[in-house]
């Protein structure tokens, strides 16, 4: 199969942003430096098993701004997606797929990763990683949107802490790959149209040059855009940010996935309500005590989530309530309370018996679909940089993901991406040398900034204009106020990773709003109620964005 989606538009730079080529000052006469053959930034699944793919001789840093465990793949619940059950087939799960995406997958993407997912899972396996069993056989769930029971899980709900367990041990034995924690990549170094390298912060004062001879970007999605989500706090898009500023294409950044089910008390951080308990048979009902999924979709709880979403805050909308309930009273207890731990336990921290009381919940940030665009071996459009995981645009997902398909993304691309950036700086010489780059900015304003407040303002904005329904005049005021607080941080040169974090999630928000207002129909996980139809014959395509030639200066 091969892809028929059409290229699409190409958008050069995010109009009225003046984003800084590089956030901090750097010259390689007053900075250290540090070589390597390979540079994965990010700690997570995808990162992880990339930096597990390289050749025996390849010397390998792996760099993660927090610990490793603090990582959207610790914190997966649902599970990992493969054809296991001898009456499943690999066409019934890349029909899954596609039928989930609107009609923006690429075939050939989907029916390659769909067909590799038992080969990742085995290897997680003979790794250590001890999914959930049942008389010696892997116990499959189903949820929304599969038509067969194919979900790999451990610890009943917490899948994605089990096997980051039993990754980060492998990787911890290999003596090739170092592990760098508390370490913030603030940019790429590139120069004349490929990746050198990044700039590190690492308890140095300036940061660290370090240079490689191949890069991957493995930094995972942007959750925290949104003043309602599931992502931990690390989830600032710096991926994205770091990947556009150094020129490369960025694609389908109108699609952020939202969750359907994140539980919702107020004053407390939400916690993600696995789609596995709907695939239990759990009811979705009203303040009424109304089950309304009939009202929207024949598919019921087990539709896709972007249809969940929708239709939950349709019904909120109806009900003037802020939140739906997730109800198991009709489900055996004891099972409820064996298969959905970590579940449980949440709502006993509030007072809520999870078989028995209606669970509070509403929508969430939870997954962007869009990010860097990279081809079927995780190439970007920049020489030597390649990318893996959730800061991708792969073509697996459209429009909208598949439940369970993210932590098989990250297996599959990692997979490929170190392999193939392993054999491209095997290729190369083992001497090379820093170049002579640096960067002054020419403008910078020093004034202080409550960078809390502007953060929490960006959230809440994201969440009322940008959300899961959007509509033109409200995406127009989102920009209009993106822009405003972007003229004055974007030209800060921080010391601290809370600024270039801030800086990064506003460059990241105008790039979401911006796609959203272009693309004028309702595909997937965009919403908007002023286009509610899906055109294909128009929008059958996707939006890409490419800043404009950065201010790289050679010595």
């Amino acid at each position: 199969m091969t892809s028929s989606i059409p290229a699409g538009e190409l958008l050069k730079g995010a109009k009225g942003v003046d984003t800084p080529r590089y956030l901090v000052d750097f010259h390689p006469k007053s900075q250290l430096h540090v070589f390597t053959d390979v540079l994965i930034i990010g700690g997570g699944l995808a990162g992880l098993r990339a930096a597990n793919a390289l050749g025996e001789n390849i010397r390998a840093i792996v760099v993660t701004k927090d610990r490793l465990q603090e990582s959207s793949s610790n914190y997966a619940q649902g599970g990992i997606a493969s054809v296991w059950d001898p009456e499943d087939r690999f066409e019934n799960h890349v029909e899954d797929t596609l039928a989930a995406g609107g009609n923006l997958c690429h075939e050939d993407v989907v029916d390659m990763v769909v067909r590799e997912a038992p080969r990742r899972v085995e290897e997680l396996i003979r790794w250590g990683t001890n999914f959930d069993q049942s008389d010696g056989q892997l116990v499959l769930g189903r949820e929304g949107g599969h038509s067969q029971k194919r979900i790999i899980h451990a610890l009943g709900d917490a899948t994605g802490k089990e096997v980051m367990r039993a990754v980060i041990q492998r990787t911890k034995e290999n003596p090739n790959i170092q592990i760098w924690e508390q370490a913030f990549t603030v940019d790429l170094l590139t120069a004349q149209g490929k990746c050198l390298g990044a700039i590190i912060s690492r308890d140095t004062d300036p940061p660290m040059l370090v240079w490689s001879k191949q890069t991957i970007i493995c930094t995972g999605g942007c959750g925290q855009l949104y003043r309602e989500t599931t992502n931990p706090r690390v989830a600032t898009g710096d991926g994205h940010a770091l990947a556009y500023r150094a020129g490369a294409r960025l694609r389908d950044m109108e699609f952020m996935q939202f969750h359907p089910t994140v539980l919702y008390i107020a004053g407390s951080s939400r916690t993600l309500v696995t789609e596995a308990v709907r695939g239990a048979g759990a009811h979705l009902v009203d303040c009424n005590d109304y089950r309304f999924m009939s009202d929207y979709d024949a598919r019921l709880e087990l539709a896709p989530r972007d249809v969940v979403s929708q239709s939950i805050v349709k019904q909120m909308a109806k009900t003037q309530h802020p939140c739906v309930y997730l109800s198991l009273r009709h489900l055996d207890a004891q099972r409820v309370h064996h298969e959905f731990p970590g579940f449980t336990a949440a709502c006993i921290k509030f007072g809520l018996d999870a078989s028995s009381d209606p669970i509070p919940v509403r929508p969430g940030a939870h997954y962007m679909v869009g990010g860097v665009e990279v081809d079927q071996d995780g190439r970007t459009s920049v020489d030597g940089l390649w990318a893996a995981g959730e800061v991708t645009s792969s073509g697996l997902h459209g429009a909208n993901r598949l439940a369970s398909n993210s932590l098989l993304e990250g297996l599959v691309f990692g997979a490929r991406a170190g392999e193939l950036a392993s054999l491209k700086a095997a290729a190369m010489p083992d001497e090379f040398r820093a170049m002579s780059i640096f960067n002054r900015r020419s403008r910078r304003i020093s004034e202080p900034l409550d960078l809390a407040d502007i953060r929490n303002s960006v959230q809440s904005l994201m969440w009322r204009l940008v959300g899961v329904q959007r509509r033109a005049d409200q995406l127009t005021e989102a920009l209009q106020q993106i822009q405003g607080f972007s003229k004055y941080v974007l030209p800060h040169v921080f010391d601290n990773a809370e600024g270039w974090e801030l800086q990064n999630l506003l460059t990241v928000a105008h790039l979401v709003a911006e796609a959203a207002l272009a693309r004028t129909e309702s595909r997937g996980v965009h919403m908007r109620t002023d286009f509610p139809d899906t055109d294909d014959r128009k929008w059958r395509k996707h939006l890409s964005f490419e800043a404009e030639a950065g201010d790289t200066i050679l010595a």
